[in-house]
């Protein structure tokens, strides 16, 4: 473990441990040898399936990790979500990467996709994505609508226009605070409820003049 520290460790010393499977099969060898730098990806990634949720997590977070390593520890993460405990990913919600936290959205637990919306690396995309998509609870726009943060933002106001959750008292407020190409937009590319368009339809006529 303390050769796994060394930053300037070579690529060949890290195949040649690799090849020690007393030494490679360690939990902490695996998971150090993931981290290093050096460590080729036909090693890593691999490895990377093998390691426990919040080591994962872990992973995804630091940032001396490359970026394809991370990306791999977070597909592998957003893959096991059927079989993780609802503890561990309320946990996950409130502390993963905003990619991991984005898949929490959908979580069918309202702690969990509450937890997520407040994790400190989600994003408007992200946010945005899970309302327009159709994997989320109905309780998601609803809750979105009242978020302090999220309400607020452009892109996800849209996002709450556009969705069948969103209670219309809001929808209306949203319709008269966006602007006028967003909402032209909304109406030629977007499946509005009948009630709901009307009220765009009055809001443009009435900007318009």
């Amino acid at each position: 473990m303390s050769l796994l520290n060394r930053r300037d460790l070579p690529r060949e010393a890290l195949e040649e441990l690799n090849r020690n499977s007393a030494v490679s099969k360690q939990r902490k060898v695996r998971l150090a040898m993931v981290m290093h730098a050096h460590t080729p990806r036909h090693i890593s990634v691999p490895t990377i399936r093998h390691l426990y949720t919040f080591e994962l997590m872990q992973i995804a977070l630091l940032p001396g990790v490359a970026a394809d390593v991370k990306r791999a520890a977070e597909e592998v993460l957003i893959g096991r979500m059927a079989s993780v405990t609802s503890g561990e990913r309320f946990t996950l919600a409130k502390q993963a990467s905003g990619r991991v936290a984005a898949a929490l959205l959908l979580d069918k637990e309202e702690r969990i996709f509450r937890a997520a919306l407040d994790n400190p690396r989600m994003t408007e995309m992200y946010v945005a994505k899970a309302l327009k998509g159709e994997a989320g609870t109905e309780l998601l726009a609803p809750a979105v609508a009242r978020h302090q943060k999220w309400s607020y933002r452009i892109e996800v106001k849209t996002a709450l226009l556009a969705n069948r959750n969103t209670p219309l008292a809001r929808a209306i407020q949203i319709a008269n605070e966006l602007p006028m190409n967003v909402l032209k937009d909304l109406l030629l590319n977007v499946r509005l409820t009948p009630g709901l368009k009307a009220h765009v339809r009055a809001v443009l006529e009435k900007k318009g003049k």
